[in-house]
């Protein structure tokens, strides 16, 4: 078996790029050069070109056509250079369907429909009803973000060395950063209600819940997953907002808010999500492999 060499202090040789194509490197070999052409496109050229040359050239050419075809991809008439967003090109990919996908669009709806609520009617329970909503929002994100049912390349993707859980988490929290400042600043631009949490305090609920998510989706994969663990929060929250308990003076507003500040508020409820995301995290520490086979479902 050969030794492990350290990425900075070597490149893919032609010699191991030939071994490589024809089936032949070590399994150590075949993994190191794997992550090496992650971040070295000289050596990937090179790994490509042997690829393309051997007897694997134009099945793996006929199968990237048809891919490139079924997700809808027209090929330039002239051949172009490298694509001059660079890196932002592999980071939008790492990003996952769900940034460009219809998630985006859905929790925008989400944010205007409140706006519209609170401002355009009047009705001032719009806060609430955001903050109830929020730490389920990410959930979507997570569900189209990796999978057999979501990821066209998934295949591909989770048969590499950053695939499994450490691309999930990424894309993970590709859609935290962009739920974490739009809900938040969302929520604290809705008029308050008296008595009722800061715009923050859904922070560590969506947080516990999103791991949640995933280490459920270890076992029962993440679009699974993501619809049990909302649908148990939604019915949850709404249950007690949509009974007669959940009126007040003013209407719904007031027993709106008790009812949900009661998930939300004080140093116990807070505390519980912590411990219940440390749990969660544990959970998918130790799950952590089940990421790397392939979804069954």
């Amino acid at each position: 078996m050969t030794s492990p060499r350290p990425a900075a202090d070597w490149h893919v040789t032609e010699a191991l790029a030939l071994r490589y194509a024809e089936g032949a490197a070590t399994e150590t070999d075949a993994w190191s050069l794997e992550k090496h052409v992650e971040s070295c496109s000289l050596c990937a050229g090179r790994v490509s070109a042997a690829v393309r040359a051997g007897a694997a050239g134009p099945v793996l050419a006929s199968v990237r056509a048809e891919l490139l075809a079924s997700v809808g991809h027209r090929p330039a008439p002239v051949a172009t250079a490298a694509s001059p967003l660079g890196p932002w090109a592999r980071l939008w990919w790492a990003a996952g369907p769900a940034l460009r996908g219809s998630w985006v669009v859905a929790v925008a709806l989400v944010l205007g429909g409140a706006f519209a609520l609170a401002y355009g009617a009047g009705f001032q329970g719009a806060r609430s009803w955001l903050l109830a909503l929020s730490p389920v929002l990410p959930l979507g994100g997570v569900a189209v973000s990796y999978g057999r049912h979501a990821d066209p390349l998934y295949e591909i993707t989770a048969a590499t060395p950053s695939g499994g859980l450490r691309l999930l988490l990424t894309r993970t929290a590709a859609v935290l950063t962009v739920c974490v400042p739009l809900l938040t600043a969302g929520g604290a631009l809705l008029p308050p209600v008296a008595g009722f949490p800061g715009a923050a305090a859904w922070l560590l609920p969506g947080l516990a819940l999103t791991l949640a998510t995933l280490a459920l989706g270890s076992f029962v994969g993440c679009r699974a997953a993501a619809a049990t663990v909302a649908g148990g929060w939604l019915l949850a929250v709404t249950g007690p907002l949509l009974g007669p308990s959940a009126t007040g003076p003013t209407g719904a507003t007031e027993g709106s808010a008790a009812t949900i500040a009661r998930y939300f508020s004080g140093p116990t409820a807070q505390g519980s999500w912590a411990a219940a995301a440390l749990a969660c995290a544990a959970l998918l520490v130790l799950r952590r492999r089940s990421f790397d086979h392939l979804e069954t479902r």
